[in-house]
């Protein structure tokens, strides 16, 4: 909203010209979210502590872990709230890709606050159903990407990544696919959260990565260029993932080994339905199993291994997810921590190198 204020008085001020600039609005966006996380960040934190919001550790986890017990949760709060301002500030309200991708990213932080909240309150792991999760997430998911097709024109066609010339025209049951990778990421990134800064800096990573990408497929002149999918209007999704790019790394000042606050399933669903929300309205659905593939090799590491052990009564992995299994080997928390974040790189270049390659 100040921006479009700003921005009208340039008739009589020319210097307010340079707001009409996605690129300056995103670095002003991504500034004023990480300083404002930064500063919340004592007294979020020191609240949860006053209001007793404090981890349970599972009993069947690594026995290491017992030592976290009672670190505040539902620091994911912390994320949501810092990127609140930035957009009201700079960014442009009346942009329907904005606010669909803000719906789902509250939505979800909200199903996230009340499984945290239940937990805290009871004081175990199990927290809300997860058939009434799925069933929110997905009607949530659906409905928004439904409200984008049918009154603002998102497309549902699918591009397949590395190949420029094929892609399907799903129709409407886009929209059950939609809801699948924005759940579907939602959740990876919940299995993630695990370990101290372990999901926060994969996500910080595929935000960057799928802001460039927004920018892009807005950009009619660059996207015709790379031959991807002009999206109208995803441009201004670039200062949003900013914001959260950036309160991930004012949350990651606090979240670091040792932890000081966890970001809880506030933080993981709320940013898990951002990335997959982006994903879909950036025309990467399909790619986000690349660029996500940290989230999706967590997330398999628990389907293999519930299949495995009704199937069989075995177990393919010491613990699932994956993180827990490299764990039990010896690794050590920051090693595990600092080699995921190295491969997120890696798949974010991989992810970036299909610009030219499809």
């Amino acid at each position: 909203m100040l921006y479009q204020w700003l921005y009208s008085l340039v008739s009589d001020y020319s210097l307010f010209n340079i707001f009409r600039y996605i690129t300056v609005r995103t670095f002003i966006s991504f500034f004023t979210a990480f300083f404002i996380c930064v500063m919340w960040g004592p007294i979020f934190i020191r609240r949860l502590k006053e209001k007793h919001f404090g981890q349970s550790i599972r009993d069947d986890g690594p026995q290491t872990h017992k030592k976290k017990a009672g670190t505040p949760t539902m620091g994911g709060g912390l994320i949501l709230l810092s990127t609140l301002i930035p957009c009201l500030l700079w960014m442009d309200i009346y942009n329907a890709m904005v606010w669909g991708v803000l719906l789902i990213t509250w939505a979800f932080g909200l199903i996230g606050y009340m499984d945290d909240y239940l937990k805290v309150s009871k004081k175990n792991t199990k927290g809300l159903s997860g058939k009434v999760r799925l069933v929110g997430e997905f009607g949530i998911s659906m409905a928004v990407v439904f409200v984008l097709i049918h009154w603002f024109g998102l497309s549902t066609v699918v591009s397949i990544p590395f190949v420029k010339s094929l892609s399907f025209d799903l129709g409407y049951f886009y929209i059950v696919f939609a809801g699948f990778v924005i759940v579907g990421t939602a959740n990876a990134v919940n299995f993630t959260d695990g370990l101290d800064g372990l999901a926060i800096v994969p996500v910080i990573i595929a935000a960057t990565t799928l802001g460039l990408f927004a920018y892009i497929a807005g950009h009619y002149s660059i996207a015709s260029y790379l031959q991807i999918p002009h999206v109208v209007g995803a441009g201004e999704l670039a200062p949003l993932a900013a914001t959260i790019v950036a309160a991930g790394l004012g949350f990651l000042w606090f979240n670091t080994y040792p932890a000081q606050v966890f970001m809880g399933d506030v933080g993981s669903l709320s940013l898990g339905g951002f990335l997959g929300t982006m994903a879909v309205l950036t025309k990467n659905e399909l790619l986000m199993i690349v660029l996500g593939g940290v989230f999706v090799a967590e997330m398999m590491s628990v389907i293999i291994q519930v299949i495995s052990f009704k199937t069989t009564g075995k177990r393919v992995f010491k613990m699932a997810p994956l993180h827990h299994h490299y764990e039990l080997k010896g690794l050590t928390e920051t090693k595990i921590i600092i080699r995921f974040w190295i491969i997120s790189i890696l798949l974010a270049a991989l992810s970036l190198a299909t610009l030219k390659l499809r």
